[in-house]
């Protein structure tokens, strides 16, 4: 269970831009969170990843609570979540290629030698034929960039996805494409998927429930 209690987050103490927000997510549940661009979903989602720590509340995973984020979090709790943002070219160094920026975790983790194997298979699972695997971010387009970072995001085989407007920049076969890979997986491995996004249509087809950003900030909508 990834529960996430009464959450004060921003970058400014005196500014918060998520207020007293909770949410609950259970293994192998697809939970969406909607709402407009602006409001605080992006924030709440890299708290809920452990990559940003709140000024008050707390992140429960599996009834323990998580003391610190990105580093500061144990590393069995830091690579139990995968993640995949909005805009692939924030995402990536743009002087990796696409094989060494899906491996990056793995090397990050002591796990260097699984990617011979772990690499190709994860490209080919996202849709990424491997003579793309050679190139740099700025040779490749946004929808094959981000069919790397989904790869990325899966290779430590974590519990949870956390997948903030991951569709937000595709065209809608490469956005349907990665919603497939990832509830693939999600139903394989039964891990539990928080996506943010401003699409119901979208979120509506691809999650178990959805919740309304102001339901959660308990404003009217």
């Amino acid at each position: 269970m990834l529960e996430l209690i009464r959450i004060t987050a921003g970058y400014d103490r005196r500014a918060p831009v998520v207020r007293e927000v909770s949410l609950t997510i259970e293994p192998g549940r697809a939970v969406g969170l909607l709402g407009p661009s602006g409001c605080g979903k992006s924030t709440l989602a890299r708290v809920a990843a452990l990559l940003h720590a709140p000024d008050s509340g707390t992140v429960v995973v599996d009834g323990v609570p998580v003391r610190g984020a990105r580093h500061r979090a144990p590393r069995e709790l830091r690579t139990a979540f995968g993640v995949v943002f909005q805009q692939p070219r924030l995402a990536a160094d743009p002087r990796m290629r696409l094989a060494d920026l899906i491996a990056e975790p793995l090397r990050a983790t002591g796990r260097r030698d699984e990617a011979a194997v772990e690499v190709p298979a994860l490209a080919e699972r996202a849709g990424l034929s491997g003579e793309l695997l050679g190139r740099r971010p700025h040779e490749v387009s946004d929808g094959q960039l981000q069919r790397a970072c989904l790869a990325r995001a899966l290779v430590l085989r974590p519990r949870w996805l956390i997948c903030d407007e991951m569709t937000a920049m595709l065209d809608a076969s490469t956005a349907a494409a990665l919603v497939a890979v990832v509830e693939d997986y999600r139903v394989e491995g039964g891990a539990g998927l928080l996506a943010v996004g401003h699409d119901r249509v979208l979120l509506d087809r691809w999650c178990d429930e959805t919740t309304h950003w102001n339901k959660l900030t308990q404003q009217p909508k």
